[in-house]
């Protein structure tokens, strides 16, 4: 399986980093290697210093497919979780200021915790999913579905035109504003409404 990651796919995200908004939907790939095994905490690697969390919706796709039309893209996933998309932001601002390509920033091991995931029918409305993060039971992070540029099924559309989807991918969504530090001995919550999907540690 693959970890496909949306980028800027919230205007005051964006904003925040000083990003333009993008026109089409930007994304990137972690290996099944940045997936964190669960009930594991989260190490704090040693060629960073400036670890920042992001909290993602994320898909899981339920069945293989290329160049979907966007009218069947709700047929590709059946389920809906949260996770963490974990950001080198230093080395990442360094690979920019360069012009080289980011993945050490965001694809290193265990870069990807990702909680349970609740079935798509539960859900009202897809254009309306709040979520969130909390550290320390404090929160930082909360988002709306309503708030993304792209759609889920935007979204999956068109990643598929270049990188065909397998059964058992996941794909995040992009994270709202309010991105920042982790550190160590920080506790992780992440909620999905008021479904505690994740929790852990940063040692």
């Amino acid at each position: 399986m693959k970890i496909i990651c949306i980028g800027r796919n919230y205007a005051e995200h964006a904003k925040e980093l000083n990003n333009p908004l993008p026109s089409k939907p930007v994304f990137f790939m972690k290996p099944d290697t940045a997936l964190l095994p669960p009930h594991n905490p989260f190490f704090y690697p040693s060629f960073s210093s400036d670890i920042h969390y992001e909290v993602e919706l994320v898909m899981k796709v339920s069945k293989n497919g290329r160049s979907i039309a966007e009218k069947f893209a709700h047929k590709y996933y059946q389920e809906i979780g949260v996770g963490i998309d974990f950001t080198a932001r230093d080395l990442q601002t360094e690979c920019k200021q360069k012009g080289l390509p980011w993945e050490i920033a965001k694809a290193f091991d265990f870069s990807a915790p990702v909680g349970q995931f609740l079935p798509k029918s539960e859900f009202k409305d897809l254009n309306n999913i709040d979520f969130g993060l909390k550290i320390n039971d404090e929160w930082r992070q909360k988002g709306n579905s309503k708030d993304m540029i792209f759609s889920f099924d935007r979204i999956i559309s068109y990643v598929s035109q270049f990188v065909m989807l397998r059964k058992g991918d996941y794909i995040f969504t992009g994270t709202p504003e309010g991105v920042g530090p982790a550190r160590i001995n920080d506790h992780f919550e992440l909620f999905i409404g008021s479904h505690k999907l994740l929790e852990f540690n940063v040692k």
